[in-house]
């Protein structure tokens, strides 16, 4: 064994612990500083930038090649219930702890002239947020895991109520509650199965039902799956559970904006992928049909919608309803294409929206609205802004060697190969996608300028410049090389398809 082997291993059982509690670390020594707004932000700034860094770790050491889940820690927390400290990562969940740790220094730098009042507490709701969310990708035990998911409800709550624009208060209890309540049913199904497995261990319970050691699971299942899907489905937000997201998205601060569509949606589609998909194999199959419909109709529907918006913002949040119905679609078709291209729009969904959004806010910094029509011409003023926008909507409309074509192009594939109608419907997205966008950015960038105020709006500062250079970056690079990504993905997803090519040859055989 060299020395960067005996390296790896010593940090290996450790270092999902510290990528996920460094975040809240920060936030409770934050309580201690005193209130001098510039040495906060410089110290979330820190935090979320070592975060970042030793997230890298993750990929760079990970085995690629190898199946199942890695740099695992397993140890007993609570004897009863039988509740373990269990974390581990796999091609999949690695990934999402990246874009989470990737996205969080840039909120804060995006933050730092926006917030004026109660700067701490927006920071310290920041870390906790982001704590959270790791969590959510690394928790291997449904009780940690659903600890971890509802965790995320109260401190984007309070971003959006507390520094939000207009209907801030309702729109942070709508996105409460309608998460929340939806929580309940998969609390139910992890109780049922902690039952009957006597553990909350998500590869113990895996095994369980595989083997056929889970009493009644036959008759339970379908509910089971549902349980988990609709607290899923509210996350993503599948079609008919979308409502509360524009309401969010408008009313939330830019950050809230970037965590909520770049991360917090992102907990639906894979919970889909490592539950649904993982613990119900047969009912995921037998429910495919009408999950896919509602895809579809996710990807249309939030396409339409997003072409009629007067406002940028609840254009983009309408985007991300249609961009993750594709997702939803290349799940459900259960194919190695499919659940590739799924998994990479999760990603790239994430850098493309996080940085619409940042680009919205930055807008909304110098004019405070985001109405459409209260723009035009920018690109006179504001060159370079203009350039990292129309960069950013290109990257989101699919267009090759940007991110958003690599994940689209697979879910597409994986479609077809399910059934010819899905992807043929599924496509029309991609071209609603480029109307809606890029009508948007005729409007705001081009044309004569009709307000007197947009002749002086001072272009990007570069503290700006450096919150969207990553961003833009990452987009490129995805679309370029994306399998500096794929093959890390590609065996969890080979893992997640293994028992559905068992049931396609049991039917075969029958």
């Amino acid at each position: 064994m060299n020395l960067h082997s005996v390296e790896m291993d010593r940090w290996s059982p450790i270092i999902l612990t510290l990528v996920t509690f460094i975040p809240l670390a920060g936030a409770l020594l934050l309580l201690s500083l005193p209130r001098r707004d510039r040495d906060i932000r410089v110290f979330s700034l820190v935090v979320t930038l070592f975060t970042f860094v030793l997230s890298l770790h993750l990929p760079v050491h990970l085995h690629r090649a190898q199946a199942g889940f890695q740099y695992e820690l397993d140890r007993a927390w609570i004897p009863t219930p039988n509740i373990h400290y269990h974390l581990g990562v796999d091609g999949v969940s690695m990934w999402l702890v990246v874009l989470t740790t990737f996205l969080s220094p840039l909120c804060v730098l995006i933050s730092w002239n926006s917030i004026h009042e109660r700067v701490k507490e927006f920071f310290i709701i920041l870390l906790v947020l982001e704590t959270a969310l790791i969590g959510v990708f690394v928790a291997l035990d449904l009780f940690l895991f659903y600890f971890f998911w509802e965790a995320t409800l109260i401190p984007m709550a309070l971003l959006i109520g507390m520094y939000g624009h207009g209907r801030k208060v309702y729109a942070a209890v709508k996105f409460f509650m309608y998460t929340m309540i939806a929580s309940v049913f998969m609390l139910a199904a992890i109780l049922w199965l902690y039952a009957k497995v006597g553990s909350f261990d998500f590869v113990t319970i895996q095994n369980a039902i595989r083997n056929g050691q889970v009493a009644n699971f036959t008759g339970a299942a379908q509910w089971l799956f549902l349980g988990f899907f609709i607290a899923f489905a509210v996350k993503v937000p599948l079609f008919p559970f979308h409502t509360w997201l524009p309401d969010a998205h408008v009313e939330a601060p830019t950050a809230g904006s970037v965590l909520l569509a770049g991360v917090l949606l992102k907990m639906g589609t894979y919970g889909m992928l490592r539950f649904n998909l993982g613990l119900f194999p047969d009912q995921a199959r037998a429910n495919a049909w009408w999950v896919m419909i509602l895809a579809l109709i996710g990807i249309v529907y939030g396409a339409l919608v997003a072409l009629v918006q007067p406002n940028m913002k609840k254009l983009i949040a309408y985007s991300s309803i249609s961009h993750l119905g594709f997702v939803v679609l290349g799940i459900f078709t259960f194919t190695q294409a499919g659940l590739d291209g799924a998994t990479f729009v999760m990603l790239a969904h994430g850098v493309s929206t996080g940085a619409l959004f940042m680009l919205a806010g930055i807008l909304y910094e110098r004019r405070h609205t985001y109405e459409i029509l209260e723009f035009g011409g920018l690109a006179s003023s504001m060159p370079v802004y203009a350039s990292f926008f129309l960069f950013v909507v290109l990257a989101s409309v699919g267009l090759p060697l940007l991110n958003g074509f690599v994940g689209e192009f697979l879910v597409l594939s994986g479609a077809f190969q399910a059934r010819a109608i899905y992807g043929i419907l599924g496509a029309t997205g991609i071209i609603w996608s480029a109307g809606y966008l890029l009508w948007m950015y005729q409007r705001v960038f081009y044309g004569k300028i009709t307000h007197v105020v947009n002749e002086t709006l001072p272009d990007l500062d570069p503290r700006e410049r450096i919150a969207l250079l990553p961003a833009a970056a990452a987009a490129l690079v995805m679309g370029v090389a994306p399998l500096l990504w794929l093959n890390a993905i590609d065996p969890a997803v080979q893992t997640a398809l293994a028992p559905f090519a068992q049931l396609a040859s049991k039917v075969v055989g029958q």
